[in-house]
């Protein structure tokens, strides 16, 4: 199950899905960074400007790593 971390001062939420080394971060939309593993799995996702979004958490936790990931990239900032 995902783990959720919000920064109040930064506006991040950040979604830590696994706990395996990040090899690569790459940013996958406006402000949405995703981090990756050596396997190329989904470690972390971090989304700037949190506040701002309209995302239901209660949703993404339901959710697999692969669908968390391609629901976000259609989020923009409201």
């Amino acid at each position: 199950m995902p783990s959720f971390t919000y920064d109040r001062v930064a506006d991040a939420l950040y979604i830590k899905l696994s706990d395996k080394k990040i090899k690569e971060s790459i940013e996958i939309g406006e402000e949405i960074i995703v981090d990756y593993s050596e396997d190329s799995s989904v470690v972390g996702i971090e989304i700037l400007n949190y506040s701002k979004r309209k995302i239901d958490l209660n949703e993404l936790i339901l959710m697999s790593d692969d669908e968390i990931v391609a629901s976000l990239v259609s989020v923009s900032i409201k």
